[in-house]
């Protein structure tokens, strides 16, 4: 029997993976499948030499260009080509806005073109290609400076090629924290809380963020939680639509929602390189590998 093999891309920053590294390579060789890191962007690694799973791929928004542009070429890569090209950039949730998934009310500032600041209130301004919140900063549109230095926020976004998002800040968020489900195959997994990151006045840089000296993220403080059943109504509804849109529910999802007086609502899908919070639930690693190893 031919060894089942499958390389877990990592960045170069990260060569020997993420958090989980360990327990999913464990994991995967209880089912039999042989798993090695490989850096995407190494010019050494076969990637025809087994099933390729994107994993911490931190490092590709800077280079989203280069970075699909190898996803084309990997002969089996999951998540799918296409669904890595559509989940790069945020502006998908407009699309999912449209179909009726309660999303973060979110305007765009495309470069080249005026922006309009909102008045008041506390406002997320970030790259709609952007990882691990840098490039990300809150102010408090009230304040006259901090008008100015949202506009230059904006600017410097710009001046990146990045369009901008500016999302409301949710304060539901500073009490109960934002919620990540994470589904494997198509099926609920497990969920973790993620604290709030951005205090008033937070502005986390875009340059130094896309450097390679730089850190990959801003650090996480996580716990794990039990997804309400609102939570979990969102979670499955979207699913159900990368199903019906892609063909078939992604190897992984994580589906990110932040609290409302209305319910929950989407912040960020994410399907290219999420972490999985493997070690936040029992027989999460497991889970995983089992949806590796069924797809080898």
């Amino acid at each position: 029997m031919p060894v089942r093999r499958a390389l877990l891309a990592t960045c170069a920053e990260l060569p020997g993976g993420d958090e989980d590294a360990d327990a999913l390579v464990a994991a995967l060789a209880r089912t039999g499948v042989s798993a090695q890191w490989c850096v995407w962007d190494d010019p050494a690694v076969d990637w025809s030499d087994g099933l390729v799973v994107l994993r911490s791929t931190w490092d590709y928004t800077a280079r989203r260009p280069r970075f699909l542009d190898w996803v084309g070429t990997v002969p089996r890569v999951l998540n799918a080509p296409d669904v890595v090209v559509w989940n790069s950039d945020k502006t998908y949730l407009a699309e999912l806005a449209d179909a009726g998934v309660p999303v973060v009310h979110t305007q765009w500032a495309r470069p080249g073109l005026p922006v309009t600041l909102p008045a008041s209130g506390h406002w997320v301004v970030k790259p709609s290609v952007g990882a691990g919140s840098l490039g990300a900063g809150r102010f408090d549109l009230a304040a006259d400076a901090a008008q100015r230095d949202a506009a230059d926020h904006i600017a410097q976004l710009h001046a990146a090629g990045r369009t901008a998002m500016l999302q409301p800040y949710l304060d539901g968020v500073d009490q109960t924290g934002e919620a990540a489900l994470i589904y494997l195959d198509g099926v609920f997994s497990h969920a973790v809380t993620k604290a709030a990151m951005l205090p008033a006045g937070a502005v986390n840089p875009l340059v130094s963020g896309y450097s390679r000296d730089a850190p990959l993220y801003v650090e996480e403080r996580m716990s794990s939680r039990v997804a309400s059943a609102a939570e979990r109504r969102v979670g499955d509804q979207l699913v159900g639509y990368l199903r019906r849109r892609f063909g078939a529910p992604p190897l992984y999802t994580r589906v990110d929602l932040l609290p409302t007086g209305d319910g929950p609502v989407l912040l960020e899908l994410e399907l290219v390189e999420p972490s999985l919070f493997l070690g936040y639930a029992d027989g999460a690693a497991d889970r995983f590998a089992a949806a590796i190893s069924s797809r080898c």
